[in-house]
């Protein structure tokens, strides 16, 4: 089922969380048991992230070093399978412009209708870490409402080659990522903006958040998208803050603000254990407030760890 489906469908709101792929050579058996204990909450859907290409350099006899291509955490569709199969729900791959053209993206998509995904999230993707900026492949989309145009394509039957067999449609409901406090390459709020609008306008269907620790900002995003003309879903997406590292790596990895009253607990807190039970109490907090404005999901951005959430999703759902 699709995802505005389960959002129209319901009378409360929904409880959801993304995941990622194991690193290669690891064991999905290990990261499904991992997750298990969220299904206590009825999850409709879980997102499954998908990673663009890294280089590595072999060294070789003689000192010369070969730049090698190589997926890290391969296997998105085997895990969307391994969902639906093991928990019966409905898996969300994300699909990403950074790494991939056009025809691999078709080729997934054919893949993904195959085994009954009926959802998908669109990206840009972040840039390769080699390069200072993000560069489209050969081929490829430079841009996600570019991406959404191609997967809305092939709902209606259209191919990227005339020689495609005609006649078959996918059937995928697109998500979009929309940012409260806006993407750090737009250069205002309302510049993003006209970005969201266009993968909108090109076939988006419900928008997820970038995570945010001021629920004010996501309340102000939504009323901003709703003056604009747009009534899609946009669902929050929470992270909670575990280690002391992530005080600082957070912000400056994603480009958000710590509010001065979470700050002021976070700065007290010595041990990793005591930023893991202050985030725990933040996220709660944020939760429940949402909860009650009638979001229409929480969606927690859980690095395939379940304990934070578990707490959290215990107190709130």
């Amino acid at each position: 089922m699709k995802i505005t489906e389960y959002i129209q469908r319901a009378n409360k709101t929904l409880f959801s969380f993304e995941i990622l792929p194991p690193l290669k050579g690891q064991s999905l058996q290990d990261m499904l048991a991992g997750i298990e204990p969220l299904m206590e909450f009825d999850p409709p859907f879980v997102d499954v992230t998908y990673h663009r290409e890294e280089y590595i350099y072999k060294q070789h006899p003689g000192g010369l070093l070969q730049k090698i291509s190589t997926k890290k955490r391969p296997g998105t569709v085997g895990i969307c399978a391994a969902l639906m199969n093991r928990f019966h729900v409905e898996p969300v791959p994300h699909l990403l412009c950074g790494g991939f053209s056009k025809e691999e993206t078709e080729n997934a998509l054919i893949d993904l209708e195959f085994i009954g995904v009926q959802n998908v999230l669109a990206l840009r993707g972040d840039a390769d870490k080699s390069e200072g900026r993000f560069i489209a492949e050969k081929d490829g989309h430079a841009y996600a409402s570019e991406l959404v145009k191609q997967i809305i394509n092939m709902n209606k039957g259209i191919y990227l080659h005339d020689e495609t067999e005609s006649g078959f449609q996918t059937n995928f409901c697109v998500g979009v990522a929309g940012y409260p406090e806006k993407h750090f390459e737009a250069p205002s709020l309302s510049y993003d903006l006209k970005y969201l609008q266009a993968k909108i306008q090109a076939g988006a269907s419900y928008v997820v958040t970038q995570m945010f620790f001021d629920n004010q900002k996501y309340f102000d995003y939504v009323k901003r998208i709703r003056e604009a003309g747009y009534d899609i879903p946009v669902i929050p997406g929470l992270k909670p803050i575990t280690t002391l590292s992530q005080i600082v790596n957070l912000p400056r990895t994603f480009f958000l603000d710590l509010p001065d009253a979470l700050m002021i607990e976070l700065e007290k807190c010595k041990s990793n254990a005591a930023v893991k039970e202050v985030g725990i109490e933040w996220a709660i907090h944020q939760s429940k407030e949402l909860v009650k404005a009638g979001v229409p999901s929480l969606h927690y951005y859980t690095m395939s760890k379940a304990e934070s959430t578990y707490k959290i999703a215990k107190e709130v759902f």
